[in-house]
């Protein structure tokens, strides 16, 4: 009766308590990002829906990642460039020989 296994701990003793602490903080923040950054571009496409399930649903930033691939409105830009850019479009250098 006193082994971990009994109690439904057999992965978290396979691990170690330090490796499982180990991966669950990464697994947080993991999710914790991906859901930010998906969240953030639907608040600015005015998807409401997908605001309320992504911020409803749990799945460790699955859900998250197929919404920014896939179901965002303004994914004709690549996923990561409105953080960098300025916001305002810049002209292409013309190059004078």
């Amino acid at each position: 009766m006193d082994s971990p296994f009994f109690w439904g701990l057999g992965p978290v003793a396979a691990l170690g308590l330090g490796a499982f602490a180990f991966l669950a903080v990464v697994a947080a923040i993991w999710s914790i990002f991906w859901k930010g950054f998906a969240l953030w571009h639907a608040v600015r496409n005015g998807q409401v829906a997908w605001f309320v399930v992504l911020l409803i649903v749990n799945t460790i930033g699955i859900l998250e990642i197929v919404y920014l691939l896939w179901f965002r409105k303004d994914k004709d830009t690549r996923p990561f460039s409105s953080l960098f850019s300025s916001g305002t479009p810049k002209a292409p250098e013309s190059s004078v020989s």
